[in-house]
């Protein structure tokens, strides 16, 4: 019998979330935890506010910022809005939530694994309407000029009227017989939605119609199994006015021109974390947890960050002059944006970080597993 590969097992394991009750923090390594160095004149990181909402149980609830306001959810169905820390209103939506949250600032949505999606007055948190898709969600919904975006398990695409949650459109591809489970949702804007898909597929549809636009691939499946066939977008991809990029596990990373989704250049190198880019670099965790700096030009290394092997680091995200990354045991690590050195690091809590980390202006915004939610500054 054919062994499985320890990376993939362990990929799978973190990915399937919703079929399980705790957070592998071992999922993006080896299985060896590193020990964290002390730091040499570190940068200070502030805690500017904490609160706490229903944990997130055995999905991946993230908040989703406005200016100056959170909203956020815990699967129990209870929804914020938060304003300096500070509770504006709470709703329950009376549906478990495996998929949030998702605003633009006036509508608040979550979803349920039933397929309910659940939309709220941003201003007032009473709901507004709420449809069945008939699919289990675990992404959060996106919703941005006149479209909202639901995103199912099964790696369908909603599009719903903002106003009553009508079903405008549906979009669906052909999927490979094995696929990682993922809370990975879409990108969208005015002028399109960008999705990655199982196979190694990134499309960019167009908001009103769900007509795709461009298809790009990210990766080839390849292997003699389906197992190592596996090739998935897991994570959400980025886009810049240079160029939109992806990473696939087991895959690579590719960048592609925003007009037409001509590949500007690929790289190998796996990933099931994500992926943040600035003007001259696109920074991406990989399966082993090493962070990464790569040209944003050509993809040739700038730098690499390895010293968090074994801690499963999440999501990069730039803040300012730093790559700011959260772990599976919740730290909050700082790394300098120009050369990967580790300079900051802070714990709020003792809870697995998940979810993507949510940029504030210069500060990060996280919710861990447990629904804590804090905001942290870094001077």
């Amino acid at each position: 019998m054919k062994r499985l590969r320890p990376g993939l097992v362990a990929v799978l394991a973190s990915l399937s979330l919703a079929a399980c009750s705790t957070w592998n923090p071992f999922a993006s390594g080896d299985g060896k935890l590193s020990a964290l160095k002390p730091l040499s004149s570190p940068v200070r990181t502030a805690e500017i506010w904490r609160t706490s909402v229903g944990d997130s149980g055995p999905f991946v609830l993230q908040p989703a910022l406005s200016g100056d306001v959170v909203f956020a959810a815990g699967r129990d169905g209870k929804v914020v809005k938060l304003q300096g820390g500070k509770t504006v209103w709470k709703t329950d939506v009376g549906v478990t939530v495996s998929g949030g949250v998702g605003s633009d600032g006036q509508l608040v949505l979550v979803a349920s694994p039933k397929g309910d999606v659940v939309a709220l007055d941003g201003a007032n948190g009473q709901v507004r309407w709420k449809v069945k898709v008939n699919a289990e969600v675990l992404a959060a919904p996106a919703v941005s000029d006149g479209i909202v975006v639901v995103r199912s398990a099964d790696s369908r695409l909603f599009g719903l009227e903002p106003g009553n949650g009508k079903q405008r459109w549906v979009y669906q591809r052909a999927t490979p017989p094995l696929a990682l489970r993922s809370a990975a949702g879409v990108v969208l804007d005015d002028k399109l939605i960008l999705a990655g898909f199982p196979g190694g597929k990134l499309a960019a549809l167009n908001p009103a119609t769900g007509a795709l636009m461009w298809e790009g691939t990210v990766a080839i499946p390849r292997g003699a199994t389906e197992l190592e066939r596996v090739a998935d977008i897991t994570s959400l991809p980025v886009m810049s006015a240079r160029a939109t990029c992806a990473v696939a596990y087991q895959g690579r990373v590719a960048c592609f021109d925003m007009a037409n989704g001509s590949t500007l250049w690929t790289r190998d190198l796996s990933s099931s974390r994500g992926l943040d880019l600035d003007e001259r670099h696109v920074f991406v965790t990989d399966e082993k947890g090493a962070v990464h700096a790569l040209d944003i030009a050509n993809g040739a290394s700038v730098w690499k960050q390895d010293q968090l092997a074994g801690r499963s680091p999440g999501r990069p995200r730039v803040i300012g002059a730093y790559v700011i990354v959260g772990d599976g045991f919740g730290d909050v690590h700082v790394l300098r944006r120009d050369d990967g050195t580790l300079v900051g690091r802070a714990r709020i809590v003792s809870s697995a970080i998940a979810a993507d980390l949510q940029r504030a202006g210069s500060d990060v915004v996280v919710q861990t597993q447990n629904g804590t939610i804090y905001a942290l500054g870094v001077q």
